[in-house]
């Protein structure tokens, strides 16, 4: 079976540019997979992040939609324990109204940020997660017009009222997701580029474990990071900005994507370079023929639907080019045409 592929985009801020170009960047990128045949096209939420662009996805979303025609579009993910599930639910019936059959909701329970921000974010509240269980089975319910006649707001309307309701999937990096999103009978996407041991084991037990409480059938996406160039070598080339990027983060830096001028120039001490390198794992990086034998072997362990690939370099034209060099490994176009 051919593998779909989709894109994760954290809208990244490269050196020397600025929020307002990460945006255009985000919104031109979705313009030019929504005619290569990829799948879904995903927005994350961050939060006083000097590298990421995006602190309020469903926003974006909403333009998003309007500058794509055939792709899904949806959020990877929106936070949930800061907001309440009713207003998730009331924001995500309008993007459904916008854009019938092409929304899903991505929803995830960690703070994207440091602990002050997350307090700062939470008005002056921890998020605290505990009460994340409920909350999912709550917005869901509030979506689909379902509370039990008991509940407080089984008698509150969620506007708009439309049809049809975007698809929900749960967000994890650990067993915690997956068994939520088995027991609520919710799709499941594992963040293979935050964690890349165990998510295997993970994405079994979810398929082993799911009660078609919601959703008929299980539904698996595995999120990687991926680099892809004309060859091994320039994919390696790209790949030194992010390599720098780990570092930074490992160090408490809040700054820009570093640029390759910036990587380039970097000096590694031996367990900078060990570092780094261990956290290849999360990624993929090649060329075409590399990035697709590596992936397709990535979703045959994982027993994965889909691929979804979060791509960053140290420039946008490289980024998009990446992305273009897959679709044509994958024969995306192709496929796409076959589902019309």
């Amino acid at each position: 079976m051919q593998i779909r592929l989709s894109v994760l985009d954290q809208s990244p801020i490269i050196r020397g540019s600025s929020a307002v170009r990460a945006i255009e960047e985000t919104l031109a990128l979705a313009r030019r997979v929504d005619g290569l045949g990829y799948e879904r096209y995903w927005l994350a939420e961050h939060h006083a992040i000097a590298a990421l662009a995006d602190p309020c996805p469903e926003i974006l979303l909403a333009r998003l939609g309007a500058e794509t025609s055939r792709l899904r579009v949806g959020t990877g993910g929106v936070l949930l324990p800061y907001y309440s599930a009713f207003r998730v639910a009331e924001s995500f019936r309008m993007l459904e109204a916008m854009y019938p059959g092409r929304v899903d909701l991505g929803i995830g329970r960690a703070p994207g940020g440091d602990a002050r921000t997350a307090q700062a974010v939470g008005g002056g509240r921890f998020p605290d997660a505990d009460r994340f269980p409920e909350q999912v089975w709550e917005l869901v319910r509030h979506l689909d017009g379902t509370l039990p006649q008991e509940h407080p707001f089984a008698r509150v309307r969620v506007q708009p009222e439309v049809g049809s309701a975007p698809h929900v999937w749960l967000l994890g990096s650990s067993g915690y997701s997956g068994a939520l999103a088995a027991e609520l009978g919710l799709a499941f996407a594992f963040a293979h580029f935050i964690n890349p041991r165990g998510g295997e084991e993970v994405c079994r037990r979810y398929r082993d474990q799911f009660s078609a409480a919601r959703d008929k059938t299980s539904r698996v996406i595995v999120c990687t990071f991926a680099i892809c160039a004309a060859n091994d070598e320039e994919a390696e080339r790209l790949a030194a900005p992010i390599d720098l990027r780990r570092i930074q983060m490992a160090l408490n830096v809040d700054a820009p994507f570093p640029d390759a001028e910036e990587a380039a120039a970097h000096r590694y001490s031996e367990e900078e370079r060990r570092y780094a390198l261990s956290q290849r794992e999360r990624a993929v990086i090649g060329g075409p023929e590399k990035c697709r034998r590596e992936l397709e072997a990535m979703a045959a362990r994982y027993g994965a639907d889909e691929v979804m690939v979060l791509t960053i370099t140290g420039d946008y034209g490289s980024r998009a080019r990446s992305y273009e060099l897959l679709a044509e490994a994958f024969g995306l176009a192709a496929l796409a045409k076959k589902q019309q």
